[in-house]
């Protein structure tokens, strides 16, 4: 219990982690006149040695969340990113392709582009320096011990001895949430049983701003576009990622790097010539969760915390930032009306948010299962499905405006 001696001010939101999608959360907010206190884990970045390392792992950034960068003034910070204007998807073992925008030598202009990739340490170093300058009570490598409800508020325990009381708590701690775990929140679970491999590729073919992506029997092989830190390769650089089974995934991770180059270059079928240079590579579990509640009195999950899916698609953290979007859309609206954090106005968030999330976690489930599979039937409709799609220029437009994000801004304050 909080003592009389003890703080008593009651906040009116703190956002626990300060991510992507936690940090989007409290520039939103502050945007629309409501500061938030910020409780991260992680220290403050060194700029220049964030700066200094390519990081080989990138997020693919949908047209709806490069927006939201903008509207918060976080896009014009990003020191590098490789937008990219077209895409290609392709199985090893069928005749249909798709194909959505088109190659370019040069780099296009990000409102031509489909979207970006952007490497997560050059993002959050962007986000950071943007809440420095706007969120008043940021507060960095912070240890969150305990949280209870109480009457009507939260009580937040610090590993410092510091105890916090507020009307809202947001939980935007990852995959592994704590606050999910402290407002005993069960999530459903589907070990897929693979791995993604990732790492950074250089190949003896420029990747022309196009994200490549081929269907093996072993799970998908993605290919997409990474700023170089060195001007001569530009444009010759990828972040992978494979999915594996488990134990290819571990037996891949330790070959040399002359052996793992090959193989790739072999099981990518040449796509972009011989891989000429790979990075040391990482391997991460592929699981998906899905919690059964976003909200509760005072409380809600938003991004990783409420939701993971498979990385089929590089939707994970678009679809956080568009829970952030809608949090804050429905939060500032019944703020300007006096009211703040009231059980309908999160029931409103969830009720928008949480049958799209889930459906997209079973779509990529399904995708996947579909792509690798070695039963005719399946793989026959799933080549004439292909087909169809690539040669029906609405259908093609239909799945370019559901992968940017922006209608479903639409009936939020950040439409575009």
């Amino acid at each position: 219990m909080i003592t009389a001696n003890q703080q008593t001010q009651v906040l009116d939101v703190v956002i626990i982690g300060g991510g992507l999608v936690g940090g989007l959360t409290a520039l939103l907010l502050a945007q629309g006149g409501v500061q938030a206190t910020v409780l991260d884990a992680a220290p403050i970045l060194d700029a220049e040695k964030t700066l200094a390392v390519a990081n080989p792992r990138v997020l693919a950034l949908s047209q709806a969340t490069i927006h939201l960068l903008k509207t918060v003034n976080v896009w014009s910070k990003l020191a590098r990113h490789m937008p990219y204007s077209g895409m290609q998807v392709w199985n090893k073992n069928g005749y249909g392709e798709i194909n959505f925008g088109s190659s370019n030598e040069r780099t296009p202009a990000i409102e031509q582009a489909l979207g970006s990739m952007v490497e997560p340490s050059i993002l959050n170093l962007a986000i950071q320096q943007q809440m420095l300058q706007q969120v008043q009570d940021y507060r960095t490598q912070v240890k969150v011990t305990r949280l209870e409800r109480g009457v009507g508020v939260w009580h937040i325990y610090l590993a410092d001895g510091t105890q916090l009381q507020t009307k809202l708590v947001i939980g935007a701690d990852g995959a592994n949430s704590f606050v999910r775990e402290q407002a005993f929140i069960d999530f459903d679970v589907l070990d897929y049983r693979q791995a993604g491999l990732t790492c950074a590729i250089r190949t003896a073919q420029p990747h022309q701003h196009v994200a490549r992506q081929i269907f093996l029997e072993t799970g998908p092989l993605a290919y997409l576009p990474m700023a170089s830190l060195h001007a001569e390769q530009e444009g010759h650089w990828q972040s992978i990622v494979w999915t594996l089974p488990d134990d290819y995934a571990e037996e891949y991770a330790k070959l040399n790097d002359d052996d793992f180059t090959q193989l790739l270059t072999r099981e990518s079928h040449h796509m972009l010539g011989e891989v000429l240079e790979a990075t040391p590579r990482a391997i991460f579990p592929l699981k998906a969760r899905a919690a059964q509640r976003y909200v509760q009195d005072g409380l809600a999950l938003i991004g990783d915390a409420a939701h993971v899916i498979h990385p089929l698609a590089g939707q994970g953290v678009n679809i956080g930032c568009l829970d952030a979007a809608v949090l804050c859309d429905v939060l500032l609206h019944d703020f300007k009306r006096g009211v703040w954090a009231h059980e309908q106005t999160l029931k409103r968030y969830e009720h928008r948010r949480k049958g799209q999330n889930d459906a997209m976690m079973h779509s990529m489930s399904a995708i996947g299962w579909m792509e690798t599979t070695t039963l005719f039937p399946v793989m026959w409709a799933r080549n004439f499905g292909l087909k169809q799609v690539e040669q029906l220029p609405a259908l093609k437009d239909a799945f370019m405006s559901q992968a940017s994000g922006l209608s479903l801004l639409k009936d939020t304050r950040y439409a575009v």
